[in-house]
């Protein structure tokens, strides 16, 4: 029975794209990866942050991991990303849709950027090429190439705001007027609930070709923010605290190994219960 739960939690030798996968949680996907057996691709755009010749990139992500420069909204990028990854490992087995704006709203300055009435439509547009367009392109030129074999896993790393709507006295400063306030972008709320009906429709597209398909929404990772926002948002937690930075870890392996064979189109919420309430 022992190795039977081992073996259905076993990823070894298979490719993982990690897309943003040289940012904060992409890191802890790649890492989840590399623990399980598998063989991570970190893909991003800062490939450049990385030093991917260093003792702890290969401690972390193992020897045979990579990171590879991508641009996510170009279909001619992400087609050079997916050969450079069949020439170096002749498959792959899985991609993580993470990438994706995540303006902070700590500082009143960026109120005219950050309320609906001044939001620029350019912003708007390069949120959703990142969050939404990039995932829909990379699902759409990876996973046609993992149904070709009749195999495969796609996970679009979504968040609680695809769930609950932002509650935007988290961002509120003192002393200013409600129409200067600080506010989470809608982009953010678009893109995160955009992913769940792509990983509805591509789950029964792709299910005849083997390619399951789920989305994962974190709740808020804590990453040294300013006290006082820290404590406004465990006041709305259940479990009272923020998640620790490696607490999706185990969520990622589940859905990408086949411990989760028979899931497909699902929302998998890791919110500390937040949504609960």
């Amino acid at each position: 029975m022992e190795n039977l739960k081992k073996d259905l939690f076993d990823l070894s030798g298979r490719v993982a794209i990690i897309t943003g996968g040289t940012g904060l949680l992409g890191q802890q996907h790649a890492e989840a990866i590399a623990n399980a057996g598998g063989i991570p691709v970190l893909a991003d755009i800062r490939v450049d942050s990385v030093d991917q010749k260093s003792h702890t990139w290969k401690e972390r992500f193992g020897d045979l991991a990579c990171a590879i420069k991508v641009d996510i909204t170009q279909p001619d990028s992400i087609k050079a990303l997916l050969a450079e990854v069949l020439a170096r490992y002749g498959r792959v087995d899985i991609l993580i849709n993470n990438a994706a704006n995540n303006p902070k709203m700590e500082k009143a300055s960026q109120v005219e950027f950050s309320r609906l009435e001044f939001f620029p439509l350019k912003q708007w547009g390069a949120d959703l090429a990142v969050g939404l367009t990039g995932a829909f392109l990379c699902s759409q030129i990876i996973g046609s190439e993992m149904a070709k074999h009749k195999r495969g896993v796609i996970v679009n790393v979504a968040s609680d705001l695809a769930v609950i709507a932002p509650d935007q006295r988290l961002y509120r400063q003192p002393g200013l007027p409600a129409e200067q306030q600080p506010v989470k972008p809608v982009t953010y709320s678009v893109v995160k609930t955009g992913l769940i009906g792509l990983t509805r429709y591509l789950a029964t597209y792709w299910a005849e070709e083997g390619i399951r398909v789920n989305a994962i929404s974190p709740g808020g990772v804590y990453n040294n923010q300013p006290d006082d926002f820290v404590q406004r948002l465990t006041n709305l937690i259940p479990l009272g605290r923020m998640a620790n930075v490696d607490e999706y870890q185990a969520a990622i392996i589940y859905l990408c190994s086949d411990a989760s064979s028979y899931m497909t189109g699902t929302n998998l919420v890791i919110d500390g219960g937040r949504s609960c309430w």
